[in-house]
């Protein structure tokens, strides 16, 4: 299963946006040299294709009815102000892997019914203090494969119907306090990829309705006690790929709603007891690739949706401690991710036996 599983979906009602054009278009007065401009018969909307033109500039002389622009690998290096003003009916730009550095403040003012905003694969480091307030119909905001380094309350001013922010592969190290608090829409954030070291107790304020979080990649050694609480209404959460070497008792405090939650591939040594204590809707549990050499099996109790849990590729030490687990192996109903990729790596007569074919009432521990 992929991270994003469940929220694909939401780029699919606009893909007849960029995607669904009839086969008969008629050409249209006015077009940016080198673009093409097509529109459907009947329509009042425009198509500007400026892909990949070899522009160092964001074009004039656009047509007044433009509603997609693509203007995709070419050389653009900056956006001006009110760049936007001329095409007031914009609904979706394009502007992916150009050289873009900088972002006027007001280079989106007037595109009230831009939607989706694409800025994939540029050159950014910074972006301006609300330089997107216009965008009240922006739906997706891609930001991945920048140099985005820090994030601050103002840059997102003004935001608060945005529903999708991309801001993968980017050089963010820490979230900040109140970092996303205007953005009260927001249901998927993707910080993948980064490489972010700190998480500030308060750094997701403000979104109350956020389904899925994405952290996957970064350089976590530790997430604060109760970070994620105002996340009430989230339904994923991935921290695999981290560097997370315990868990608080609290660290996971406020995500009654979720459905699924992967750590894997961290360096967990041990769960505190009550971890999962409050997730009673959990159904994917990944804790792969970690250091547990011994897991109490009364943590899952609290989870009774428990469907998918998947412990493999951790060096489990089978002596008494580990009896509360093997009996919890044969009572549950949980499906083990490989069941049979559970082995012993101590002690060594256990080598590599199946934590499944264990006979808890055999396992003891030298004194």
């Amino acid at each position: 299963m992929t991270a994003r599983t469940g929220f694909t979906g939401q780029m699919q009602h606009l893909s007849w946006l960029v995607l669904v054009m009839p086969c008969i278009m008629q050409a249209v007065v006015g077009c940016p040299d080198l673009c093409k401009c097509s529109k459907t018969p009947g329509s009042e909307k425009s198509e500007v294709n400026c892909h990949k033109r070899g522009l160092r500039v964001f074009p004039s002389n656009l047509p007044a009815d433009a509603w997609i622009l693509k203007l995709g690998e070419n050389g653009i290096t900056g956006l001006n102000a009110n760049m936007l003003r001329p095409v007031p009916k914009i609904e979706s730009i394009n502007l992916e892997q150009n050289a873009i550095k900088s972002i006027h403040p007001q280079s989106f003012s007037g595109a009230k019914q831009l939607m989706l905003l694409n800025l994939y694969g540029n050159h950014i480091t910074t972006l301006p203090s609300r330089g997107f307030q216009d965008l009240l119909n922006l739906r997706f905001l891609m930001l991945g494969r920048n140099q985005i380094g820090t994030l601050k309350l103002e840059m997102f001013a003004g935001m608060r119907n945005l529903p999708e922010l991309d801001l993968p592969l980017n050089a963010l190290t820490m979230l900040p306090s109140n970092a996303f608090k205007p953005l009260i829409a927001l249901k998927v954030l993707d910080l993948s990829l980064n490489r972010i070291q700190k998480i500030s107790p308060k750094a997701f304020t403000g979104l109350r309705q956020l389904l899925f979080l994405n952290l996957d990649n970064n350089s976590l050694k530790t997430v604060p006690a109760r970070a994620f609480r105002p996340l009430r209404s989230l339904e994923m959460l991935v921290l695999d790929n981290n560097l997370l070497t315990s868990l608080s008792q609290r660290a996971l405090d406020g995500l009654s709603n979720l459905q699924e939650l992967y750590l894997r591939n961290n360096e967990l040594d041990h769960l505190p007891p009550d971890v999962f204590s409050n997730m009673p809707k959990l159904s994917q549990l990944g804790l792969s690739g970690n250091h547990l050499k011994t897991v109490d099996g009364n943590i899952f109790s609290p989870m009774p949706e428990l469907k998918k849990l998947y412990l493999h590729d951790n060096p489990w030490q089978c002596d008494c401690k580990i009896i509360s687990f093997v009996r919890w192996m044969r009572q549950t109903r949980t499906t083990l991710s490989p069941r049979d990729a559970l082995k012993c790596v101590k002690p060594p007569h256990l080598r590599n036996k199946s934590l499944g074919s264990l006979q808890a009432d055999k396992l003891i521990c030298e004194t």
